[in-house]
């Protein structure tokens, strides 16, 4: 809202009752002024939109039909307007110098009157017959300098443009809107006048036109959307949340229309929010982060009603929150994940119970529950086993013992099951993954077995702590997550290729960049690549110690690599490499993670978002440890407890990750940041000899009260590096 002028607004309605008044005289000195408009209850409204516009997940410009890609559209003449960017700002000049407006004042009179008044001041050759997608047309420049003046004229040449812009929403449309039409669109939603809450009622009206247009419309909209500076992408976007924001809770309900009146703001500014994000995925790199575009007041309303309408109405009329996910932040997220999973739960097991009674056998708590029993020293072996046989189980409650062992399962087996799991599947020596060291990455070994139940265990495991709620320390790169939703719900047709995503050159960088560089250095080579490289459409491989060769196309041993087709050869390569090479080994992991998480909520995930689920966060953060823990017997002040967390917060990372590992099972971060661990340290009244304890279930540690800060430091220390099995005491 700092964008706006510097004064206030009022509210809209007094406003309206001025439009029709007599203007000043035209000679009329003043000095630039802020805006002032008062009560908006009489407002008129203006004509509905259309209903019938069609949502979609994610727009994206490939997925559209080819009849729905820049229709060229007809446009009527435009006037013909003089006036150039210098013209302009020696008039502003003169403004700002004499204290007479006129000159700037008839041109932002004459400029906002209408539609074809804005194409015919910043349109570029406005009445050219050139029809492309990707531009425009209009002169951004220009448009950038009259929108920076804006908020430093007078209050009369802004109320006059704001009644421009009310004009022109209250025409009456008939028939397809035309391309200069949507040029129109696209130079209003830039006006830094929306910057401030007291024009929302406009700037409201104005996104319900634009999400009433076609998707034809829009896919115009999203490729000049994608040209914007990041400045003017940013600022549309925090006017769109903000009035979603305000909508939703308004600081004076007095200034907007009532509810039943408005109900269309915020599903208006949603859909619109999503031109912009389909714009700036269009981006390499894209020009706002993702997370950016997340909706923070929906982390304090109840999604799951809105996710059970998106499951049962689609993406139709009905509006829901789950149509446009990426407003959605990864908590809101995970929520609606862990409640569908609970429900799941209780479904599964209530037919269990179900089956059971009606067999007339006596019902037991077990069949509750995926119950895991393993031996350590076969751990690999045994749970693989066991997910085989208990298949039929695997949307039940985890539970998990390890043979020979006291411990009861409350949450820190499970982890403890997880991690050790993992560790031994993903060592070099088990052959299954490759890590990389150049980029601290595992990727799946490309090697041909007979059996790729393993890697459908790994799958299954991940499931498994996705649908638990458990982070695991798995170090795959952002391509896997990719994979792992293409697509994101299992097809019914078994023929249908799984895990097979679009992959880059990028892609490449982040698990072989070595590699990586020398394709590139391929592709930007000046010299006679076929003579020089001397390589065909071919890859060669190592596989027990044997040299393999795969063509990448048919005939690829006899087709050279050039200048011309060097292209296709680094896709083919890339495809070969995260692709093909691994179909069979990734499918049977696809398969085994999608046993577990069949779940419509996989669909509102970015591939960023289900690793961030997957893993948690890597990074650290104990002074925000610090400031969330509760104490029982312990006051913060106490003399043990500064010893304490001086000793923690001075210890190195892996250390500090040992710490974590040893007070809640895991030394990853989820998803909520440290508040979500609900960290507690109780006073343990023993002897001060005995090393601290911990329960892992309940992320709690027990801390008897010792006396320095040096023998603090040395139990904790012991405690944390010997924190395998459990026991009962």
């Amino acid at each position: 809202m700092e964008r706006a002028a510097k004064g206030q607004f009022s509210t809209f309605s007094s406003f309206i009752s001025t439009i029709n008044q007599k203007k000043e005289a035209a000679g009329n000195r003043c000095s630039p002024t802020q805006l002032v408009i008062p009560n908006n209850k009489n407002v008129r409204d203006l004509p509905p939109i259309c209903l019938d516009v069609r949502q979609k997940q994610r727009i994206s410009i490939d997925t559209l039909p080819a009849e729905m890609k820049a229709p060229i559209l007809p446009e009527p003449p435009i006037p013909v307007r003089n006036k150039t960017l210098k013209d302009f700002q020696i008039d502003l000049d003169k403004a700002k110098s004499t204290g007479e407006w006129k000159a700037v004042h008839d041109f932002y009179l004459t400029t906002f009157d209408s539609f074809l008044e804005l194409n015919a001041a910043f349109k570029r050759d406005a009445n050219a017959s050139l029809n492309t997608v990707e531009d425009s047309r209009i002169n951004t420049k220009f448009l950038n300098t009259v929108y920076d003046a804006l908020l430093t004229t007078t209050q009369d040449i802004q109320k006059t443009v704001l009644k421009g812009i009310i004009n022109s929403l209250l025409r009456e449309w008939k028939g397809p809107r035309t391309k200069d039409d949507l040029r129109a669109y696209f130079i209003l939603t830039q006006n830094p006048q929306f910057g401030n809450t007291s024009t929302y009622v406009i700037y409201a009206h104005l996104l319900r036109q634009i999400a009433a247009l076609s998707d034809a419309d829009h896919n115009l909209l999203i490729h000049w959307f994608k040209k914007m500076s990041q400045k003017r992408l940013n600022n549309w976007w925090s006017d769109s949340y903000l009035i979603h924001l305000l909508a939703s809770f308004p600081a004076k309900p007095e200034e907007f229309p009532p509810l039943t009146n408005g109900t269309w703001w915020i599903p208006s500014a949603t859909r619109c929010s999503r031109l912009l994000d389909a714009a700036n995925t269009l981006c390499a790199p894209p020009l706002i982060p993702y997370t950016d575009f997340y909706n923070s007041t929906l982390d304090h309303i109840d999604l799951m009603e809105d996710y059970q309408t998106w499951q049962f109405y689609g993406n139709t009329h009905r509006f829901s929150f789950c149509q446009y996910p990426f407003v959605i932040s990864i908590p809101a997220k995970k929520v609606i994940i862990q409640r569908d999973s609970e429900q799941q739960m209780i479904s599964i097991a209530r037919q269990s119970l179900v089956d059971k009674v009606s067999r007339r056998q006596k019902p037991d708590m077990n069949m509750l529950f995926l119950n895991i029993k393993v031996r350590r020293l076969q751990l690999v072996s045994d749970s693989l086993d066991e997910l085989t046989r208990k298949r039929a189980d695997l949307k039940k409650k985890l539970k998990v013992t390890f043979v020979g062992e006291a411990g009861l399962d409350l949450g820190g087996l499970t982890k403890e099951w997880f991690l050790l799991l993992i560790r031994q599947i993903f060592h070099p020596d088990y052959g299954m993954f490759t890590y990389h060291k150049d980029s601290n990455f595992h990727w799946f070994s490309s090697f041909k077995c007979d059996n790729y139940s393993e890697f459908r265990l790994v799958g299954t495991l991940m499931g498994l702590a996705v649908y638990n709620s458990i982070t695991l320390d798995i170090r795959f790169p952002p391509c896997c997550y990719k994979k792992l939703l293409s697509p994101p719900v299992v097809p019914c047709d078994q023929n249908i290729p799984v895990g097979i995503a679009s992959v880059t050159l990028e892609d490449l960088y982040q698990i072989m960049p070595e590699l990586a560089h020398g394709l590139n250095e391929l592709l930007t080579y000046e010299g006679n690549v076929e003579e020089d490289f001397y390589s065909t459409f071919q890859v060669f491989q190592e596989e027990f110690g044997v040299i393999k060769s795969y063509n990448l196309k048919p005939g690829g041993d006899k087709i050279p690599v050039t200048n011309q087709n060097r292209k296709e050869y680094v896709q083919l390569y890339v495809d070969f490499l995260l692709n093909k090479s691994i179909y069979k080994q990734f499918s049977a992991f696809y398969y085994g993670f999608h046993s577990v998480c069949s779940s419509n909520a996989l669909m509102l995930l970015r591939p960023e978002e289900v690793e961030i689920l997957v893993c948690g966060s890597p990074e650290l953060d104990l002074y925000a440890l610090q400031k969330n823990t509760h104490y029982e017997g312990y006051q913060k002040t106490d003399l043990t407890i500064r010893y304490f967390w001086d000793v923690v917060l001075g210890f190195p990372l892996d250390l500090q990750k040992k710490f974590l590992h040893f007070t809640t099972g895991s030394d990853r971060v989820p998803v909520g940041g440290m508040v979500d661990l609900n960290f507690k340290i109780s006073k343990n009244e023993t002897s001060t000899n005995w090393l601290p304890t911990a329960h892992t279930c309940f992320n709690q540690l027990c801390l008897p009260p010792y006396k320095t800060k040096k023998e603090l430091k040395l139990k904790l220390t012991i405690a944390i590096s010997n924190s395998e099995g459990f026991g009962l005491q």
